[in-house]
């Protein structure tokens, strides 16, 4: 496919495929510019393209083509619609392939004859349109598309459109783009970006969204948010901890991006991610006359995008939801892939909703004010992603081990990066948790267990899953799909880390019926998430209980 230097994307296409309407659902959903190379070429000439041919002649159009192509593709994070001839030049292919994807827009000669009539008969404008000027127009354009077709072949990516709506096109066409500038991320590795603070785009069958990446970008939150086609009015949801520190810089972003901003803070902690403080939530958004257009702003760590994204997801329905994680936990894994829970009594997020945001924003600068215990918590998460998907960034961590917990700034924003793509690539495969999804609960159905068993708040979310981890690590050793050397790699990277391996003084026996009531029970089998290498992951449903009773009652002997 040759090297690709930017990630733009370039839709092609013929006429009536759909590409004005869905470069613009494209560009809102990346939260991209968008730029018509027909505007361009207006601009370059100073008059409408129609007088350029009447007056100067297509070769002089040509060339003002491609030097608008060539300003064009010197851009970063770019939809470009382009005009129906500019993929006939192979050097115009060659200029776009380098910048970026090309997308081709396809249709049948049918489907677009039947659209060009719909929008004459709609359209104010009396003017022919030049199809139509044929008789027999139907004629006229599989003629044309057929002396284009080669050109189009030539593409990158090929969309059918016939049958989609122009959402569901938009979805295909930023799948495209994920495979052919970001192909390692779709087979779970963790690839650069293509810009250099896009980590990864999540794309499902519902939406699709930007993660953005970098040191100091909480003051560009307002115009990402822009980009992304919200505005009005943003309600940051916050917790007193993280307010105090970023809430103001958050509100001038927004306000300086036109928003109209009212902010909740709730108390720090696991106990504020209940239906009382929601309810506290649904009155302050009532009292402000909130609207379904209006976007929800989640501040703050995993507690605070659980609690935001689950009244974003039930509020009037469902409100667009901005992800601002500030703790490394939610950066790496809670605030990608739409998952949003309150919990119960009985058990941790068990009343919740899949609501995907409209974009996240990763401060990496905001871990250098995180509790030194929080902060080392959060590397529970981003060690599980290489061992459950991509083995050589497990070994970057090992060799990075040092840096990382001096929260030495390149290395902890490419970590950061690395395991966000890993997420939104197993999130982009099965949003809905029906598959491949299972895997990111690694660790996650014993430490749910030791969350619940003794009590939100003695354990952090992260310190429970290192010891989950390494108790699946245990019976995964145990019924033979893991070797010990493994083990033991997994054992002194979380020790390195400074996070627990052991658990703490908690019942046995109230850690096994927590984990019988888990979410990844089904026909009361427990769904064990285990390792055969490291790197790859797999889901058991046949483990012993006896296995499970063994290690689970062993934790404070080893």
């Amino acid at each position: 496919m040759g090297k690709r230097t930017s990630g733009n994307i370039f839709l092609t296409g013929f006429s009536y495929t759909g590409k004005t309407q869905v470069s613009q659902l494209v560009a809102k959903r990346l939260g991209w510019k968008l730029v018509d190379t027909d505007d361009e070429i207006v601009r370059l000439a100073g008059k409408p393209i129609p007088e350029i041919f009447a007056q100067d002649g297509e070769e002089h159009f040509r060339k003002l083509e491609r030097q608008a192509l060539a300003n064009v593709c010197r851009r970063k994070s770019t939809v470009v619609a382009t005009g129906g001839g500019i993929i006939m030049a192979p050097e115009n292919r060659q200029m776009m392939r380098g910048s970026g994807a090309i997308i081709c827009l396809e249709a049948q000669p049918e489907t677009i004859h039947r659209r060009l009539l719909i929008d004459s008969a709609n359209s104010k404008d009396k003017v022919v349109r030049p199809l139509l000027a044929s008789p027999d127009p139907l004629a006229r354009i599989i003629s044309l598309k057929q002396s284009r077709q080669n050109a189009y072949v030539d593409s990158d990516w090929t969309v059918h459109t016939d049958h989609l709506t122009e959402e569901e096109v938009a979805t295909e066409v930023i799948r495209g783009w994920n495979y052919i500038c970001k192909g390692a991320a779709s087979k779970g590795a963790a690839s650069s970006a293509p810009t250099e603070e896009t980590a990864a785009v999540v794309t499902t069958a519902t939406e699709s969204y930007p993660i953005f990446v970098g040191w100091g970008i909480l003051d560009t939150l307002g115009q990402r948010m822009k980009d992304a086609g919200l505005s009005g009015s943003a309600y940051v949801i916050s917790e007193d901890h993280v307010f105090p520190l970023y809430g103001e810089r958050a509100e001038a972003s927004l306000r300086a991006a036109g928003f109209t901003v009212a902010s909740f803070v709730v108390p720090f902690g696991e106990k504020s991610k209940s239906i009382e403080i929601a309810k506290k939530i649904y009155d302050f958004l009532v009292e402000r006359r909130a609207e379904r257009g209006h976007a929800i702003v989640a501040l703050g760590g995993g507690v605070i995008g659980d609690l935001a994204g689950f009244v974003a997801a039930t509020f009037l329905r469902g409100m667009p939801l901005v992800q601002v994680p500030t703790s490394l936990m939610a950066m790496v894994d809670s605030s990608i892939g739409g998952k949003t829970a309150i919990n119960h009594p009985q058990g941790k997020n068990l009343i919740g909703a899949f609501h995907q945001p409209r974009l996240v924003l990763s401060d990496v600068e905001a871990l250098s004010t995180l509790p030194e215990r929080e902060l080392i918590s959060g590397w529970a998460e981003v060690i599980k992603h290489g061992l459950i998907r991509d083995a050589e960034f497990f070994e970057f961590l090992e060799k990075n081990q040092k840096e990382l917990t001096r929260l030495d700034r390149k290395a902890t924003t490419e970590a950061i990066k690395k395991s966000a793509a890993i997420k939104a690539a197993v999130v982009s495969e099965d949003e809905k948790e029906s598959g491949i999804r299972t895997l990111l609960n690694y660790g996650h159905t014993i430490a749910h267990g030791l969350e619940t068993a003794s009590g939100y708040g003695q354990l952090l979310h992260g310190e429970a899953v290192a010891i989950g981890i390494m108790g699946a690590a245990r019976i995964a050793e145990q019924v033979g799909l893991l070797g010990r050397d493994a083990v033991e790699r997994q054992n002194n990277l979380f020790r390195g880390f400074g996070l627990p391996v052991v658990s703490p003084d908690v019942d046995p026996q109230a850690v096994l019926k927590a984990i019988e009531l888990d979410k990844k029970v089904q026909k009361k089998s427990v769904r064990w998430v285990l390792l055969e290498e490291i790197g790859r992951a797999i889901v058991r449903a046949d483990v012993p209980p006896e296995v499970v009773r063994g290690v689970v009652g062993n934790y404070d002997h080893r």
